[in-house]
């Protein structure tokens, strides 16, 4: 009896010790948000895979960091949603680091590229600037920067302002002339107009200051991933996968800059 309450014993001690190892492991597999079409950072290819720039630091963070996640392309509203729903436990979706989003409620990682907005026309356009908007329509994506820095000119300018739900749809609406001119991230803006021959032309002297993108959760629980995140890219920088990544979307120009100015803001 004394060797079987002893055996007993000695298994409840192993499965009380074993449980919080399994809690653990349980808590390296993530779902992670996404939106569906911000080119280069999220799309899909021709061969039907989901890549972008987005798509392969996450990756990249993850296998250096040593979690395994679930990748679900939403959209950008949805995405957000499914975050503050905690059906998601992350987003990484080209998501500008604001403070307004903070007050909000967004927890960011550190910033993984400096992004700024433009305004794009059709290449045939004779809108040459802000000045020559008064009483036409633009185009912006919902809830997103492009949305914001087109409604600080709006009353400057005498523009009204139609949303959108999707990039590509905003797009066409400039080529078809429902609105005159959109406003977009700009690496996103010029990607989509090189790799998708759009009839389309991205202003100069048009961008704002800008703002770097972050990985984003919506409550304090998913501090850990946010520490994860960091740690990777922190890792990834330092050892070139950052740059390699940028420069296969981007080119090497730009991959170098943005790898520099990653480093330059870890000192």
């Amino acid at each position: 009896m004394k060797k079987m309450m002893a055996m007993l014993l000695t298994g409840v001690m192993i499965s009380s010790m074993a449980l919080p190892v399994l809690a653990e492991d349980e808590a390296k597999h993530f779902t992670i948000a996404t939106d569906t079409v911000f080119k280069p950072f999220e799309y899909t290819d021709t061969n039907g895979d989901f890549v972008g720039i987005d798509v392969d630091i996450l990756a990249a963070i993850a296998e250096d960091q040593g979690f395994t996640y679930d990748l679900n392309s939403l959209g950008w509203d949805s995405a957000i949603a499914a975050c503050q729903a905690k059906q998601a436990d992350g987003m990484i979706a080209g998501a500008s680091i604001t403070d307004e989003r903070k007050e909000s409620g967004w927890i960011f990682s550190d910033g993984y590229f400096n992004a700024t907005q433009s305004m794009t026309v059709k290449d045939d356009s004779d809108i040459a600037g802000f000045e020559d908007l008064e009483g036409k329509t633009v185009g912006v994506k919902t809830g997103t920067q492009g949305a914001s820095y087109a409604e600080s000119l709006k009353d400057e300018y005498g523009f009204e302002i139609t949303y959108f739900e999707d990039s590509p749809t905003m797009y066409q609406a400039v080529v078809g002339g429902q609105v005159v001119s959109c406003f977009e991230d700009t690496p996103i803006m010029a990607s989509s107009i090189q790799d998708g021959g759009l009839p389309l032309k991205v202003l100069e002297d048009t961008a704002n200051d800008g703002a770097p993108y972050g990985f984003a959760v919506f409550n304090e629980e998913g501090q850990e991933l946010i520490d994860l995140f960091n740690a990777g890219l922190a890792d990834i920088v330092e050892n070139g996968t950052y740059e390699e990544i940028v420069a296969k979307y981007l080119g090497e120009d730009t991959a170098a800059a943005s790898a520099a100015a990653m480093k330059g803001d870890a000192e």
